[in-house]
């Protein structure tokens, strides 16, 4: 077993009266009516509130109202005020150069409208101060946090963390919320690596910390929506994903220094097992018939929830590739006992290549019997698909154990903040 250096706390960071401590970067892009207040109210709140000296960072990202005559004013009304100019619109890039320009140890930002209440952000702010995490973000999704927003946002925003959870391992409860802050000795390791210059720049540089080791802590907030939100939904999502795919390919293709990030900033000692599951074979049958079971339940409500709208062929197609990256997560930890984030994302791959084999298999189930019985019953058509998954489960069991968690060491988990 080997055992990497622990580095569970970083220095403290030095709070004397006359050393500035944090930076508050407001990203705006034409917020001429939002900003003055905005940035009143925030003044107020930092200067009744926190222990240390602080600045307030507009970063006015390719504004073409008047909203760079607003920061003007509000640099020369509040001494802790100044501002950033860019040619080019995006947050992404915004926060880039506001924290990479900055000569506080710690950095923050957070958006406009205010929607996360201020209370939270002395809490986001104390464990980087104190040397205990190095990143902190706030997070609409835990149980004590307090939300109001309606069933659309509120579904995109927690479809969107579980696609992350699935795709990239994301072990970090919410990536979008608009309040977060990070250390200025990991921002300046991390935010060269970070490619987007838009909403999905938060996503990429929590993936990138969580994979390099790094200790991300989460805050509850309470956070009420901007009904006059300009954020483009549609274009928003397809640019997610995008940066999904691309983001999965590096980290599957070992083209980020990730051990480098490792050896000089993560946190948690690395164990590693020399036996590449953990029970005998037969508890792991039993682990894995019982994760198998859960699963076909969930193919088949699936499959008749998606059969009338589909047809029997997506239908098929749907329901298995909803639950393939679920069973491939369960059997990863469940059945053979693999901890932690290392390598979650090949044993995804692989368990997506297993599914277009299970997808070859019911799917040719299916063509079969409509070949040979061009009108079957329901119950016909779900009987043949159960022996067809019941094989496909065989051999799934055998791929899994012989070939992408055959020769994976465990990783026992770290802390987590």
């Amino acid at each position: 077993m080997i055992t990497a250096p622990a580095r569970s706390r970083r220095q403290p960071i030095e709070t004397a009266a006359t050393q500035l401590v944090l930076d508050v970067v407001v990203p705006v892009y034409n917020e001429e009516a939002d900003l003055a207040p905005c940035v009143r109210r925030l003044h107020g709140y930092l200067v009744a509130n926190l222990p240390y000296r602080f600045r307030i960072t507009i970063a006015d990202n390719a504004s073409v109202d008047g909203t760079a005559a607003v920061a003007a004013g509000l640099a020369a009304e509040l001494p802790e005020v100044r501002v950033v100019r860019l040619d080019e619109k995006g947050r992404g890039r915004a926060l880039r150069h506001a924290w990479l320009g900055s000569p506080a140890p710690v950095l923050a930002y957070l958006d406009v409208d205010l929607s996360t209440d201020l209370a939270a952000l002395p809490p986001l702010v104390a464990p980087l101060v104190s040397g205990h995490s190095d990143l902190a973000i706030g997070t609409r999704l835990a149980r004590q946090s307090r939300v109001v927003r309606g069933a659309k946002r509120e579904v995109i925003s927690r479809g969107y963390n579980l696609l992350l959870r699935g795709t990239l391992a994301a072990s970090f409860s919410d990536a979008q919320c608009g309040f977060k802050a990070i250390r200025a000795d990991v921002a300046r390791e991390l935010l060269p690596l970070v490619q987007d210059t838009g909403w999905f720049f938060d996503t990429e540089l929590l993936v990138l910390a969580q994979n390099s080791g790094m200790r991300i802590h989460e805050v509850p907030v309470d956070w009420v929506d901007d009904p006059d939100s300009r954020v483009d939904i549609r274009a928003t999502v397809a640019a997610d994903l995008r940066g999904i795919a691309r983001l999965g390919t590096a980290l599957l293709t070992g083209a980020l220094p990730l051990q480098r990030l490792r050896e000089q900033l993560g946190r948690e000692p690395q164990l590693l097992d020399e036996q590449a599951g953990h029970g005998t074979l037969l508890r792991q049958v039993v682990r894995f018939g019982l994760v198998g079971v859960a699963s076909t339940l969930a193919y088949l409500v699936l499959f008749a929830l998606a059969r009338p709208v589909l047809g029997a062929q997506g239908a098929n197609f749907a329901a298995l590739a909803v639950t393939a990256v679920a069973n491939t997560a369960a059997n990863r930890r469940l059945t053979f006992g693999i901890r932690g984030s290392a390598d979650a994302l090949r044993h995804q791959a692989q368990g997506m290549l297993i599914f277009v084999l299970g997808l070859v298999v019911t799917s040719g189930s299916l063509g079969l019997l409509h070949a040979l019985a061009p009108d079957p019953s329901r119950s016909t058509e779900l009987a043949v698909l159960i022996a067809a998954n019941l094989t496909a489960t065989l051999l799934r069991f055998t791929l899994l154990r012989s070939w992408v968690f055959g020769s994976t060491v465990t990783v026992v988990p770290g802390e987590r903040a």
